[in-house]
């Protein structure tokens, strides 16, 4: 299945199903992914020895929706000197004496690298949203600037990749209460979730929208299914070797003479 709206097109999370898992089963998709790994970290070599081109990965998703172990998952075998990985939190003081793109554009990844947003700058059209952090006619107006935004580093060398990770309700729920009992989960849980979660409706509404008006040919929304964590792995992973096999990456050419250089004893 594609999981890639088309640009212009209205998305209605209803429309996806978070427990698809594209007729695979669990040890295949895993074989795969490790391959794809091996792959990515082949052509993120080449990435950052031609420093030509950087790749920015967008990581959005309701509570417990596996952005962390997504990460930890898909760039596990990818060297830590390519890759630069940004959580955004509640902006500073500082930030919010700026424009609301000024903190995000500051981490954005340089030529070579890749560069993954645990959270984005599209919170400022999601939290701001529900929680009426500021007025709509101030997060409206926010669609057509990120998409200025993403279209200006797209033109400088940028490629975007944005998934949004799609659970349902009742595996929240689940993972919610995982992190209740299990000692190794319990400090990701925070009571502030529970208000969160009554929101869920509100959310979902805000991350339609989202998609809907930001989703471009230069930087696509995949919304994908994420209540089977193997096969989230394995549809990003996928999406990501995808890309960089299509941004045309090579070694650059040695220096003349090599080989007539003898290394001394």
């Amino acid at each position: 299945m594609n999981y890639s709206p088309k640009p212009g097109q209205t998305v209605r999370l209803s429309d996806y199903d978070p427990d698809d898992d594209g007729g695979l089963d669990k040890e295949s998709a895993a074989l795969e992914v490790e391959k794809l790994k091996t792959r990515m970290a082949e052509l993120q070599e080449m990435l950052y020895a031609q420093s030509e081109q950087a790749l920015l990965v967008i990581l959005q998703a309701l509570d417990t929706g596996g952005k962390d172990g997504t990460i930890k998952k898909v760039f596990s075998g990818v060297t830590p000197l390519g890759v630069r990985v940004v959580s955004f939190k509640a902006p500073s003081a500082e930030e919010l004496a700026h424009d609301f793109l000024w903190r995000v554009h500051r981490q954005v990844p340089p030529k070579g690298l890749i560069g993954v947003f645990n959270r984005s700058h599209y919170e400022d059209v999601l939290i701001v949203r529900v929680n009426q952090l500021v007025p709509e006619s101030v997060w409206r107006r926010r669609y057509e600037q990120i998409n200025a935004f993403e279209h200006l580093l797209a033109q400088n060398g940028t490629r975007i990749l944005k998934f949004y990770l799609h659970i349902s309700k009742a595996e929240q729920k689940q993972r919610l209460e995982e992190r209740l009992v299990r000692p190794d989960k319990q400090w990701k849980f925070s009571v502030g979730d529970l208000p969160v979660r009554a929101k869920w409706d509100d959310y979902r509404h805000a991350y339609e929208d989202a998609i809907t008006f930001c989703n471009t040919v230069e930087a696509p929304w995949y919304v994908v299914p994420a209540n089977r964590k193997w096969y989230r792995d394995w549809v990003i992973t996928k999406t990501i070797v995808n890309t960089l096999e299509s941004m045309n990456l090579s070694y650059p050419k040695p220096e003349a003479g090599l080989d007539r250089i003898v290394i001394p004893d």
